[in-house]
């Protein structure tokens, strides 16, 4: 790691070294709802206190390093402390709001956080360090047969692509389609947005049996059942559904090269002359030395699963050549992640 400075630091080092505290900081704020307490109002230190039952100990040092994090505002200090959340905490850490997107960063707390102490293991073995560690069966099997795990699953996935799915739904032209299929839809947030910036579109949520349940009442509550359906199968044994679009978010990385390939061909054989296969990840960059989230989000996937992987947009281009598919495109949408899209 380089410096602008003449004489090497070691401020860098130990500030990522270290990172785990004020990430740790912030993911115990959210688990507790501190954000959606303070869109209320602002409150005091004791205010605070009292609603979240915290300790006297330590409580300003917690409230004074979200301050300094930039994650709280406050006037006064200590006793005569007011917080408040900041514009970006109030948008998108209130829980009541449709753009909360602290589902990933509850799941973040509750499940990865514990799961990474055992990085190492899994650098050495090749092996998943998750639930699955110790019993064989996958990490989906086991989200899906728990159904509060799997609702914390679907409202992480939803809350982690929100904003690139409503960037998407307006960036990309629809004007020239009418159906898409959304492979490993989940609750059916990626059709809810398509729908809405695009009227016209007749969508379908596809996944498993176990998530319909939970998708219907989401999609129900957005009053979207109408150009939304939902389909259930297992996308490795089923034909997907045929549709001028189909869509992938975050679901070609849970996979190894050949399961890649073969969920890529389906989408192929799915869809018209004229198609589009969309893929939204967090794509790494080609030199490989840019886009680190999307390179810590493929060691979450040796953390999560038995072969899953991220990749590049040249792996992509490989993958869609191979299955048939005629050019390909890549969009950029919120941070690092990107749409990759393919012709057929």
């Amino acid at each position: 790691m380089e410096t602008t400075n003449t004489q090497p630091t070691p401020a860098a080092i130990l500030q990522m070294g270290t990172g785990f505290w004020a990430s740790k900081t912030l993911l115990t704020a959210v688990n507790m709802n501190l954000f959606t307490l303070l869109t209320k109002g602002e409150k005091s230190g004791l205010d605070i206190q009292t609603k979240l039952g915290l300790h006297n100990r330590s409580l300003y040092d917690f409230l004074d390093a979200l301050v300094a994090l930039g994650f709280l505002n406050r006037t006064g200090i200590k006793e005569t402390a007011i917080y408040k959340n900041t514009v970006e905490t109030d948008l998108f850490l209130d829980k009541n709001k449709p753009s909360y997107i602290g589902g990933i960063l509850e799941m973040a707390n509750n499940r990865l956080f514990s799961f990474w102490n055992d990085l190492e293991v899994g650098l050495k073995t090749g092996l998943p360090q998750n639930e699955a560690k110790n019993n064989g069966q996958s990490l989906f099997d086991l989200i899906y047969a728990d159904p509060a795990k799997l609702s914390e699953f679907i409202h992480a996935m939803a809350s982690v692509q929100t904003g690139n799915f409503i960037t998407f739904s307006k960036k990309f032209d629809f004007s020239k389609y009418k159906t898409l299929c959304d492979i490993g839809g989940c609750g059916g947030h990626f059709s809810a947005h398509i729908v809405r910036n695009n009227p016209h579109m007749q969508c379908t949520s596809f996944d498993l049996p176990q998530v319909a349940p939970i998708a219907k009442d989401i999609i129900n509550a957005m009053n979207l059942s109408d150009n939304i359906t939902l389909t259930s199968g297992d996308f490795f044994k089923v034909d997907f559904p045929k549709a001028d679009i189909i869509t992938m978010g975050n679901v070609l990385h849970d996979w190894g090269e050949q399961e890649k390939l073969t969920l890529i061909e389906k989408a192929y054989k799915a869809l018209p002359d004229g198609g589009a296969l969309v893929v939204i990840e967090n794509i790494i960059d080609d030199a490989r030395s840019e886009n680190a989230f999307g390179l810590l989000m493929s060691l979450n996937m040796l953390i999560e699963t038995e072969n899953g992987f991220d990749f590049t947009f040249e792996d992509f281009n490989r993958w869609t050549k191979k299955a048939g598919f005629t050019s390909t495109t890549l969009m950029p949408l919120v941070g690092p992640a990107s749409a990759a899209i393919a012709y057929k």
